[in-house]
């Protein structure tokens, strides 16, 4: 009989900064699955031990500097799409992303299907034990409500992900293969459960993060502790980019609304963004603060995006705006120059720099001595994002338009004409390279140049039903992917199963493997 053997390998113990003390994570691989936390305490040390988990590296046996948590998946996402190329292929890290090219790993314990799959899992697994203690856990109730609430957040942000990355979008795939789910705790050797549907992935998701809305709606003090931590205005944030993926539009404006009530947030300039790489900013509701001796170095997602880093991957490997959405950026634009380079005449370019056309400048290491950035994971701007296009799905124009404009008067001096010659309309272009057209046409460019290189492009155009052409007259694209299926329900745009999985759960066999592309 199978078994699972190897997606609930647990975190271990793992430190976290918080305001500068280290907390440790109670090694949940040797307890059993009815083990409780004897108080809020230990359950609170245990969520700042999964928090840890959504930045460092090693989710797979070899490629460990490519799987640096959650930035890298939000890379990979960015990369399979037509905005963001790499000029170079550097030592192939991300690259094969980018080529469409990595469901031949399946089978490996390198690949993306495992470690990716390993990320989220054992995620799931950890909160899992938090969950299974509701009920019995001792100490300060507000303390337990919140780690509670938390732990209710991550696992559906953990099934969010899991089920975009492993099926296609929800809208029109209600009845696919999902991902399988688990809501207790687990050990090694626990019986795997079955793929189920799509929309059993989503019940559950809905489920958790409404529980966790509530619980920490409830709390006397609803912020954070701490940046990393899931409060109730990030856990809205979470639900607000659920809801959207589902088309329940009303339902994403009203949670990206709510999470914008954050006292003090407000929207950032391009100045106080500086290089992306700081919680301290206003517009910050979710990041990790990343210490000295926490840092990545080689296996961090700055390692791969700046390319001034003295000695990192960045240099080798350049990530760049593709010149179909540079040239609809207006000059008027400040984010135009300030984060992505122009062209630059081919005698003046540096072979190992940001100073190359069309380099990104948006996210920059923090400190080069330490190597150390800090990684944003929800801004107020993806908020006011979601609010605007949710507002234009259901025909409230003008709520969107004056949506839209809190982000695009900061970052565009010309915006109010250019907003104003857009028409009323939620219909949008099919060709995304075409000029902009309407209201829908407008919300969708902002998101695309505001949340470039952090949001995962890939999923955006799943859920819009929107192919793409790498493939048109100045394409600075290395990799044109002309031979490849790139319509919006390609199957290279989902990932295999792992191996591992078919090999490891008696509820899952090789009929039930997603379509292998090679």
């Amino acid at each position: 009989m199978k078994k699972l053997l190897y997606i609930f390998s647990l975190i271990g113990i793992l430190s976290f900064s918080s305001c500068a003390d280290e907390l440790n994570t109670e090694p949940t691989d040797k307890v059993s699955g009815s083990t409780i936390f004897a108080d809020a305490s230990s359950a609170e040390t245990a969520i700042n031990g999964v928090y840890r988990m959504l930045y460092v590296a090693g989710w797979s046996e070899k490629w460990g500097a490519e799987n640096c948590g959650q930035t890298a998946i939000n890379l990979l996402g960015d990369l399979m799409a037509e905005d963001h190329l790499m000029k170079e292929q550097g030592q192939g890290w991300f690259y094969e992303d980018y080529r469409l090219n990595v469901h031949g790993d399946y089978s490996s314990k390198s690949g993306r299907s495992y470690s990716i799959w390993n990320f989220y899992y054992t995620l799931i697994s950890n909160v899992n034990y938090i969950i299974a203690s509701e009920t019995s856990m001792g100490g300060d109730p507000e303390l337990k409500n919140s780690v509670v609430g938390q732990a209710y957040a991550m696992r559906a942000y953990a099934y969010f992900y899991l089920i975009q990355l492993y099926q296609q979008t929800y809208k029109g795939h209600e009845t696919a293969p999902g991902v399988p789910l688990y809501t207790t705790p687990t050990v090694a050797g626990s019986e795997g459960s079955p793929r189920g549907t799509v929309q059993d992935v989503y019940t559950q998701i809905n489920s958790d993060i409404n529980k966790a809305i509530d619980l920490l709606g409830n709390l006397n003090d609803k912020e954070q502790t701490h940046v990393s931590h899931v409060d109730y205005y990030v856990a809205n944030g979470i639900k607000a980019r659920i809801c959207l993926v589902q088309h329940d539009y009303a339902n994403a404006a009203s949670a990206a609304a709510e999470a914008l009530k954050k006292p003090s947030l407000k929207v950032a300039t391009i100045a106080e963004l500086g290089g992306n790489n700081s919680v301290k900013v206003a517009d910050v509701l979710w990041g990790m603060e990343i210490i000295a001796d926490q840092s990545s170095a080689f296996a961090s997602f700055f390692s791969h995006m700046d390319a001034d880093a003295p000695g990192m991957y960045a240099s080798k490997a350049r990530q760049c705006i593709s010149t179909g959405l540079y040239a609809l950026i207006p000059d008027t634009d400040e984010r135009k120059t300030a984060w992505f380079r122009g062209a630059i005449p081919a005698e003046e370019e540096k072979s190992s720099s940001s100073y190359t056309s069309y380099c990104q400048t948006k996210f920059k290491m923090a400190d080069y001595t330490t190597r150390t950035g800090d990684y944003l994971l929800m801004r107020a701007e993806e908020m006011i994002l979601i609010k605007a296009e949710a507002e234009c799905h259901q025909d409230k124009y003008d709520d969107a338009r004056a949506t839209i404009k809190t982000l695009g008067n900061q970052r565009d001096s010309g915006f109010e004409n250019r907003l104003s010659a857009r028409t009323d309309a939620k219909t949008y272009n099919s060709n995304t390279n075409a000029p902009l057209q309407t209201l829908m046409d407008e919300i969708l460019f902002q998101r695309r140049v505001e949340l470039w290189g952090e949001a995962g492009r890939i999923f955006d155009l799943q859920r819009l039903g929107l192919g793409y052409s790498r493939n048109y007259e100045g394409s600075n694209h290395t990799e044109k992917v002309t031979t490849k299926n790139t319509e919006a329900s390609s199957p290279l745009f989902i990932l295999p199963l792992p191996q591992s999985e078919i090999d490891g759960n008696e509820h899952i066999d090789s009929s039930d493997q997603n379509p292998i592309v090679q």
